[in-house]
């Protein structure tokens, strides 16, 4: 099999139990784990494996997990498949911090130190302001563009072809729920989420990202030895200088995650494997419907681990 491009969970994907196996099997996986909780000076793990649900899907708590989890799940792939080498690599929002952690572009504490902090900036910035995201199904993009236009909301994620997400204002989102259907949008549903994600509404969140950013050593993958070539969210594109690795990372914040632009580069690019590292199979999802006839591979568990090890030996 050719080596496979690695895609990185998003928030949403978290789940109780979340690398609970691997950790009680694995000891490459418990030093990994012991060494988030140390660096994080509180005990991720025991939020991530026992819950409860809603400390878990907190913002603050969810993107580190998500993090852990996924470089938990690459460590056990290049323990066991050897002469791994991920030929690209690409995450969902928050994914794409832990895709750049994967391809050496930080260190695996500072990464996670920045999506510790990300996820605070962004839980403060929820509650600071009065958000709302919508998912629109069944709708054309300029269709939606114009509604998002007409009712002064923002594009927050194109996720797959007839999946696209609005963000902003509460009373805004409920407005362009109401007209969807005068856009010929089949269906738009109201999210559960703690805010409008990916808008203008997190602009605080992406002004202290950014200082942050500024204070991490950041190496350019294609010249840190691993050559992983990092597809950014924010302009679907890999990233090929310091500096535009940290506006990437910032941008995304308030900007639009341009998913299928991000898989369709890869399959153009060549690219017919991928490798889902993260809860559940919604990469795996978006991946089919953006791409049909490529092969993804989800690893979440042990059991899935061992599918994706036969598989890529």
């Amino acid at each position: 099999m050719t080596q496979p491009v690695i895609l990185f969970s998003g928030q949403g994907a978290q789940k109780i139990g979340m690398a609970k196996d691997w950790c009680e099997t694995s000891q490459i996986a418990r030093s990994l784990a012991d060494k988030a909780d140390a660096t994080l000076g509180y005990s991720l793990t025991e939020i991530m494996f026992n819950g409860p649900e809603e400390k878990l899907t907190s913002t603050s708590h969810c993107q580190p997990a998500l993090y852990l989890h996924g470089l938990i799940a690459l460590e056990l792939i290049r323990a066991n498949v050897p002469g791994f080498k991920p030929a690209a690599a690409a995450g969902l929002s928050l994914g794409e911090f832990t895709a750049h952690a994967a391809a050496g572009t930080f260190s695996f504490a500072d990464g996670l130190r920045l999506v510790s902090r990300r996820g605070t900036f962004m839980e403060e910035a929820c509650k600071a302001t009065d958000g709302a995201m919508a998912a629109l199904i069944g709708g054309d993009e300029e269709k939606i563009r114009e509604l998002a236009a007409a009712t002064d909301v923002d594009v927050a994620n194109l996720n797959a072809p007839g999946q696209i997400v609005i963000s902003g204002a509460t009373e805004k989102i409920d407005a362009a729920v109401a007209q969807a259907k005068d856009f010929g949008i089949r269906r738009a549903i109201k999210l559960n989420v703690a805010g409008a994600y990916h808008s203008r509404l997190m602009a605080s969140a992406q002004e202290k990202l950014a200082a942050e950013l500024m204070e991490t050593l950041i190496t350019v993958p294609a010249v840190s030895g691993t050559a992983i070539p990092i597809v950014a969210n924010f302009t679907a594109k890999p990233v090929t200088s310091e500096g535009e690795i940290r506006s990437t990372l910032t941008s995304q914040v308030t900007g639009s995650v341009r998913w299928i632009e991000s898989i369709q580069y890869l399959v153009n690019a060549g690219h017919t494997t991928f490798l889902e590292l993260g809860p559940g199979k919604v990469l795996a999802g978006l991946v089919a419907k953006i791409a049909p006839g490529t092969t993804v591979i989800s690893v979440e568990d042990v059991p899935s681990l061992e599918t994706a090890i036969e598989a890529l030996s």
